[in-house]
């Protein structure tokens, strides 16, 4: 079995973090994540996540998206991460960013 790589960005916005939500008719359709994807052959980890967030723009009030993997975008207060479907990956994830963010 080979190792799939994947990177992802944590993107905030005042209190939220982005999570989107992958298609129904894709692998864990339904299931909220943290935007990233694979890291390909060759790849650094950087420079994969600058090629999967590309049509995110963070630093204003609007969040620009074509994406192939996901139909809907929320930002969701870190306290309330785990309320979310999130994929199994990202639940660590949430953990530790709920766990850092207490307080």
């Amino acid at each position: 079995m080979d190792l799939i790589t994947v990177v992802c960005g944590i993107i905030f916005k005042n209190n939220f973090v982005l999570i989107c939500r992958r298609k129904p008719e894709k692998s864990l359709g339904g299931y909220w994540e943290f935007p990233g994807g694979k890291v390909e052959d060759g790849e650094s980890d950087e420079e994969s996540l600058r090629r999967e967030l590309i049509s995110f723009i963070c630093e204003t009030e609007n969040v620009a998206s074509e994406s192939t993997d996901h139909d809907q975008l929320e930002w969701v207060k870190v306290s309330d991460l785990l309320g979310w479907k999130l994929a199994p990956a990202d639940i660590p994830i949430a953990k530790e960013l709920i766990e850092k963010f207490k307080g």
